[in-house]
């Protein structure tokens, strides 16, 4: 990965909604720390406020591109910069989900009120040729 704070963008994007939303309101309400599940003192991993808000997914690579972008050594409290960071990616992915979704559902309804012309559609008639000519065809088209 290029960068740490791109693997942390990717990774929180390929959370479901729901978990990242639950993500959301567990950094909210809980001390964060990093380089750890725990850190025994009541601070949680990311994933671990997540799961305790109902987001019951397991991410590794959530994990990984959190302790990389936070640079953690050793377990520690999260800094205010790295939770407001992670915070803006969080609620930049939820609303991102809203609009694409929005858009999905504006483009179904779209198709559904639809009106399409009516295609008219007439048999080709027989060659206007006569005579020699007409014959002549004929016979070559026929010639296999």
């Amino acid at each position: 990965m290029r960068d740490p704070i791109t693997a942390l963008e990717r990774a929180i994007q390929s959370l479901p909604a729901a978990t990242r939303a639950a993500m959301l309101q567990g950094i909210r309400e809980n001390p964060i720390v990093c380089g750890a599940y725990t850190d025994g003192r009541g601070g949680i991993c990311p994933m671990l406020a997540a799961h305790r808000y109902g987001g019951r997914v397991t991410l590794l690579a959530f994990a990984r591109s959190w302790d990389a972008f936070t640079n953690a050594t050793r377990v520690r409290k999260a800094t205010v910069r790295e939770l407001r960071t992670l915070e803006h990616l969080l609620v930049a992915s939820l609303e991102h989900e809203t609009d694409f979704a929005q858009a999905i559902a504006e483009h179904l309804a779209s198709k559904t009120r639809r009106e399409y012309p009516e295609i008219g559609a007439r048999r080709i008639s027989a060659s206007r040729r006569s005579g020699r000519r007409a014959a002549a065809g004929a016979a070559a088209r026929t010639a296999w």
